[in-house]
Order: structure tokens, then sequence, then C-alpha cells
């Protein structure tokens, strides 16, 4: 089955605004809640988290604990990123920025079932980057200029590499899918993927999700076990 692997949303993006914002933000920077995911300086600034936690870097909840989402004190000092949060008409939930610092290196990983087939999408929108950046996604390269739009299949596996000679700090956005975003799809440039799973990371994930021990975490591990046993 074929699956999004990334797409270029037609948004519009006020990039002068977002750098001179972003430039001017204390600098409150918290590594990156994996870090056995990379090596090197990745770091966060939570601009929307579960309770507008201004500490809270993960952007997901654990568990079936509930995840509502609310600003950081730190969106009111960027009002342009706000209004381009506002202007997303499908359900926000989490938005960060991130900082790939050069010569950081993200290393090769998925985030479990997070894609638009699964009714979520991560949105990036470069914000500072550089032409030696190595953004892979399903060992596809994926080239996003500054000022431009992509959603970005995390339930594939996906790496980057910082290789130039500054920072790369990306807007990252988490959304529920709905009727507006799948319309943005439709007339997106979209690239798509086999939906092929490593039976060895499948295996990885299952041991990691049955120790969760949740019935959310337990239906995912029902799932891939499924797949599993129709790969053989």
């Amino acid at each position: 089955m074929k699956v999004i692997r990334c797409a270029k949303l037609d948004l519009p993006i006020d990039v002068p605004s977002l750098r001179a914002e972003v430039a001017a933000l204390p600098d409150r920077w918290k590594p990156h809640f994996q870090t056995a995911h990379y090596d090197g300086d990745w770091t966060v600034l939570p601009l929307r988290s579960i309770g507008g936690r201004p500490e809270e870097t993960m952007p997901f909840a654990l568990g079936d604990a509930p995840a509502d989402y609310a600003a950081t004190p730190l969106l009111a000092e960027c009002p342009a990123i706000a209004r381009f949060l506002d202007s997303l008409a499908c359900p926000v939930r989490s938005a960060r920025l991130l900082n790939l610092r050069r010569g950081a290196v993200i290393k090769p990983h998925r985030d479990a079932e997070l894609a638009f087939e699964n009714g979520e999408a991560r949105i990036h929108v470069p914000v500072f980057t550089n032409a030696d950046v190595e953004f892979f996604i399903d060992e596809q390269r994926v080239v996003m200029e500054p000022g431009s739009c992509w959603y970005i299949n995390a339930n594939l596996t996906h790496r980057v590499a910082n290789r130039g000679g500054c920072d790369r700090i990306h807007l990252v956005v988490d959304c529920g899918v709905d009727d507006w975003l799948r319309a943005k799809f439709a007339g997106a440039e979209v690239h798509h993927s086999e939906n092929r799973r490593d039976p060895r990371e499948a295996r990885q994930m299952i041991e990691m999700l049955r120790a969760m021990n949740t019935p959310a975490a337990l239906a995912i591990v029902e799932q891939l076990e499924e797949e599993l046993s129709g790969a053989k």
C-alpha cells in the first residue's frame, strides 16, 4: 500500500517576520527529549504544549493520559508565528521550534503511527536552514527551502544531518487531519512511498509498547504483530 512520504503544502509564510521573532527569543532552548536519537545538539523551544507548560518538550502524552494543548508564554512573544498557527483551520496540537545545531545528526528513527493516514500530520516550516542540511525520509532526500511548508510522514524512517556552517531551525507543528487539511493535500506537491516495515524495527517497537502496558499501546502491538505475521 502506498502512503504519503512528504508533501509540499501551499500555505503563506511570512519568513522575515518569523526570522526576526526567532532571533529575538531568549536563550531558553532545552535538549530534545529523545536523547538516544541524535548526536550533537538538538534543542527545543515549546510554543504550544500539553497544558501550555513552557518546560514540556514532549509533543504527546504518555499512555492514555489526556493531552490538552495550549499556548506557552513564549508564543505571546511570537505574533507572526501565532498568526500562522491561527491560519491552520485544522486541529493544532503541539508547536515547537527545533534547532539542529551545525554538525548535529539525528539518527534514523520512526515516530510510531504519526502519519496523515493515521489522522495526524507533522508540518515543518524552515525558518533558518542551509544547503548542506540532509533530510531523508524513507531514504529519499527532501530539500526544504526557507519559508516553504512541508508535511513529513514521521511513521517512516527518517534522519537528518546538519553539515552546514549554521544552525537549522524549523517550526514544527503537529495537527489533526480534517477536511480542511485534506483539501490542502489535494492541491499539494505529494510524494509517495510503499508502506514497508522493517521486521527488526517492528519487534523492537513491540517490546517498547508492551512495557508501556496501556490499552492504546497494546492495540498498536496487536496491529504490528498482525503485520509481521502477514509478512512471513
